[in-house]
């Protein structure tokens, strides 16, 4: 790594064009269609990718003042993200859990729909990979409140720039976060 403090940005810029971007019409989750597609589990599940996410997102967390002990939003996107976070902070001596938040609770076992430690009065900040409306991250952070998590912000490695920020922040009372802009990866 670089002694540059955008060199580990820089970087995870560079592997999300490489791995992640694709061109071609797709259908989103948010059911607009769109020209290219950031297939990001290509990059947080990547060993370089992924240590460079955890810690970009740290660094975008802790320079906007968030307060947090706890990461994690709805399963599969923010699963890594949130998984990498946590590794990367305990190498800086800090201790973050994770959490998965379902797409609904279980109907079997304890029932729950956010797993992992309990996030009851702590505070947490929600995480997805990408958005486009924001959505489905509002989704977990209703689950995540209802779990009893104190939601402090909604962070992304990827924003598209399709009014997902605007969403989060009228809808989720919430500021909005990203590591990498739609502009960035020259989309």
């Amino acid at each position: 790594m670089t002694s540059d403090p955008n060199g580990p940005r820089n970087r995870l810029i560079q592997l999300i064009k490489e791995l992640a971007v694709v061109h071609g019409k797709v259908t989103l989750s948010s059911g607009k269609e769109a020209d290219y597609y950031v297939d990001m589990r290509r990059a947080t599940l990547h060993s370089e990718a992924s240590w460079l996410i955890g810690n970009v997102m740290l660094d975008l967390l802790d320079e906007a003042g968030i307060e947090f002990d706890a990461v994690g939003g709805l399963t599969m996107g923010a699963d890594p993200v949130a998984t990498a976070i946590m590794h990367v902070a305990r190498e800086r001596g800090r201790a973050v859990d994770a959490f998965v938040v379902r797409k609904a609770a279980k109907t079997y076992g304890m029932g729950r729909q956010v797993e992992g430690p309990s996030i009851k009065g702590r505070n947490v900040v929600v995480l997805d990979d990408t958005s486009t409306t924001g959505n489905s991250s509002l989704q977990a952070v209703e689950a995540v409140r209802e779990a009893g998590g104190n939601v402090q912000a909604l962070a992304v490695v990827v924003d598209r720039d399709t009014g997902a920020a605007e969403n989060v922040r009228e809808k989720g009372g919430l500021d909005y976060l990203f590591a990498v802009s739609k502009a960035d990866l020259g989309l």
